[in-house]
């Protein structure tokens, strides 16, 4: 744990402690980098921003207020019990114009423990995918673990890359965090599309068992095109949707269309369309309005393809912690994110170098001044469709690890956000979708940190390889797992095959990497597991695992399915890239027409039970 820093009036917090509790001091220059990237706030900043609070609170403010729900409130300070929650517009008596945000600050919740499954979609192949998983290998997976009394799924970001190749492969750096990837389309249920594969002179199905998003894409733009080309242009519920998504939907559409002609880096496009609301932009969404419509087409069929995907079950999808650089977001919302400078983390359990995850911030202040929209809409597009959100580093919402662009991840330093209107900003979203809401709290975690989420029913993270508690002790307002898409495999582990890995595509020394995986056999000899054992080889590891993973009491229980079928490589090793390892590539060992009819290698889900039971 770390303690709460303070920070300067530009929310750089100038010491902060390790993880391993050593205290460290930003040095000057650093301060003077990010001070130039994040800019002045204005002194008038405290009157203009959107005011955030909860019924029974005061504001310190007064007003008249137009309510979202079209009707009309007086506040007085104190915000009444019965005061409707939602986006409102205050008029103060002093005459200023701004948002006032009402919060019920508290999230949703289920209302008993269950399980489920986590799964890397993309890696979750059947017979009938396109070189990567697919909306409806998640309906298959969905019904699967309805079967078996599951409750929920765990997937992976699902949000849209640059329609261009090669495409991005690491679902953790989208374009954009408010729409979502088409190469998760079946091609066969879009309506027409079978009509087009039927005709065939089509790029060739890349072959099953692979991940191949580049040639996925190839095939599915061109069978998609020719299906929106000869498609029913009257479609009242595409018509009807489109215009409930707003102007939010052209803009990111517009810019798909420029991706495709200028590339997928809008900072390299010709100068005139690099303002999403300057004349040349305006200009080309009255010439290319059919090709801008194609993207929006696309968005529809994803939202009726994810409804059928996830029936009425509870599928928890997963927010970045930030987007492209050079994406639909970061076009969209200039000036509010931070020039030179992407965000990761210091060294810690995971990665003793530190890490850098390529995204550009948003900057606190200016994040205010847009009335939160950006991260509003977010949320709640990752939210909508599924019951369920688990925000990736969800720390940054208190504090975020800024780095300047070209230098080491351990040259950072920490700047603070307005957590107490985020998080609550979350409980609203929640609360309206009925969503519950995991937070990802794994690395250097701050005093406080814990204790906010608990206090708005955000549920925390609990993670066998890093718990040294018993699992019976762990929180009930937590998702449970054994380990996750960063960290090593039980299968991996057992057999070293892991450590291995992690030498041959990192930089990071062996004596930590080794010393990393004797911790973590450590924790799996309390499963009543040691090196050496006989227990059925690393099926009998995995089901150990997960019965001492059964004994916690948390409200979510996730299980690998990586797991189940005793896969030695983790999805992702932190702080690799793509000439080191295939992140984010790697397809489940099974393809899940054989994985939903028989029991996987490893029946970890009857270990689960047993831990549950107590037998």
């Amino acid at each position: 744990m770390t303690q709460q820093g303070t920070a300067d009036p530009w929310g750089i917090q100038r010491e902060w402690i390790d993880a391993d509790e050593l205290r460290r001091v930003v040095p000057a220059e650093t301060v003077a980098l990010m001070r130039e990237a994040i800019g002045t706030p204005p002194d008038d900043l405290e009157e203009r921003a959107p005011v955030v609070t909860r019924p029974g609170r005061s504001t310190g403010t007064a007003g008249e207020v137009a309510c979202e729900d079209g009707s009309t409130r007086r506040l007085d300070d104190v915000v009444p019990d019965d005061f409707p929650l939602g986006y409102h517009s205050l008029t103060t008596d002093g005459g200023t114009t701004r948002r006032l945000i009402v919060s019920p600050g508290r999230c949703w919740l289920p209302d008993e423990q269950t399980w489920g499954w986590s799964v890397q979609l993309y890696g979750a192949l059947s017979t009938a995918s396109c070189g990567i998983g697919d909306l409806a290998d998640l309906r298959t997976v969905r019904e699967w673990t309805e079967r078996e009394g599951g409750g929920f799924l765990l997937v992976n970001p699902l949000h849209a890359t640059a329609p261009v190749l090669p495409q991005e492969p690491s679902p953790y750096l989208p374009a954009t965090r408010r729409f979502r990837n088409p190469l998760y389309l079946r091609l066969e249920d879009v309506p027409g599309a079978s009509e087009v594969l039927a005709g065939g002179d089509l790029p060739e199905a890349p072959l099953p068992g692979s991940v191949d998003r580049d040639a996925a894409w190839v095939r599915k733009q061109s069978v998609l095109r020719r299906t929106f080309d000869t498609r029913d242009t009257d479609d009242p519920g595409f018509l009807q949707w489109r215009d409930e998504q707003g102007a939010a939907l052209e803009e990111y559409a517009c810019w798909a269309v420029l991706a495709e002609e200028h590339g997928g880096d809008w900072h390299e496009w010709p100068e005139d369309l690099r303002d999403p609301h300057g004349p040349a932009v305006r200009r080309l969404a009255r010439e290319r309005s059919d090709d801008i419509t194609f993207h929006a087409w696309l968005q529809w069929s994803l939202s009726e393809q994810l409804r059928a995907a996830t029936g009425d079950l509870t599928v928890i999808q997963d927010l970045p912690i930030g987007v492209s650089g050079g994406g639909a977001d970061s076009w969209a919302w200039q000036g509010v994110l931070a020039d030179g400078i992407t965000v990761g983390c210091p060294p810690d359990a995971l990665n003793s170098n530190g890490q850098d995850w390529g995204s550009p911030p948003l900057t606190p202040w200016r994040l205010r001044l847009a009335d939160y929209d950006p991260f509003i809409q977010s949320v709640r597009a990752t939210i909508a469709g599924a019951g369920g959100i688990r925000i990736d580093h969800v720390m940054g919402l208190f504090r975020l690890w800024w780095i300047p662009d070209g230098e080491v991840a351990t040259a950072g330093c920490y700047v603070r956000y307005p957590a107490d209107d985020l998080l609550d900003i979350v409980c609203l979203e929640s609360h309206r979708a009925q969503a519950v809401v995991v937070g990802e709290d794994l690395g250097t975690v701050e005093d406080g940190v814990l204790e906010a989420l608990a206090e708005r029913n955000i549920a925390s993270y609990r993670v066998l390889w890093f718990e040294d508690d018993e699992p019976s002790t762990w929180p009930a307002l937590s998702l449970a797992t054994v380990t996750t898409h960063d960290l090593p495999t039980v299968a991996g582990l057992w057999s070293g095959a892991d450590v291995d890995d992690v030498l041959a595509s990192s930089d990071m020394a062996e004596d930590d990497v080794r010393a990393g995986r004797a911790e973590l056999l450590e924790r799996l000899a309390r499963a009543g597991v040691e090196p050496g054992d006989e227990v059925g080889g690393a099926d009998g590891v995995v089901a150990a695992a997960y019965r001492r993973l059964g004994g916690a009491g948390s409200l979510l229980l996730a299980l690998s399915l990586e797991d189940a079928l005793l896969e030695e490589r983790r999805p992702n090793i932190p702080g690799t890239t793509a000439d080191q390892r295939d992140n984010w590539c790697i397809p489940l060992p099974l393809a899940l027409d054989d994985l939903v009819t028989a029991r996987p290698p490893a029946d970890l889900l009857a270990g689960l039970r047993r831990g549950r039971t107590g037998h």
